[in-house]
Formats: structure tokens, C-alpha cells, sequence
């Protein structure tokens, strides 16, 4: 399973890291680096719950930086 990272900069500086594919992932980070950390750690969260819930897994995650 790929997600793709998709990011922003807001005015005051921060970093915003999205998964659009995964409705709700959306991180802050003070760097790119850091709101990209924070993405990833809140989509393996998503899919451990979604993985409790209906007893199915992917064979693989991966992440790809748009």
C-alpha cells in the first residue's frame, strides 16, 4: 500500500504533511522533515485502527514525498 505525502507551508512558517487518501491525516511540523514524521506516525495509527477493526492488513506500507 502506497500513500503519497503531499505538503504545504503555511505564512507563519510551519509545515503542513497530508495524506489525502487517508481522510484526517494531517500533521504540523516546524520543518518539512518533522511534519513529514508526524504524518507518517498518525497514518501507521489509522491503519493499525482500521486493521483491529475489520481484521485485514496491507503485505506492505510505503510513503512517497509528492
Amino acid at each position: 500500500m502506497d500513500f503519497e505525502i503531499v505538503f504545504d507551508r503555511e505564512v507563519d512558517g510551519r509545515w503542513i504533511a497530508e495524506i489525502e487518501s487517508l481522510p484526517g491525516v494531517l500533521a504540523y511540523g516546524a520543518t518539512r522533515n518533522e511534519a513529514q514524521s508526524k504524518v507518517e506516525a498518525l497514518a501507521l495509527r489509522v491503519i493499525a485502527d482500521r486493521i483491529e477493526v475489520d481484521q485485514s492488513f496491507p503485505e506492505q506500507v510505503r510513503f512517497a514525498v509528492a
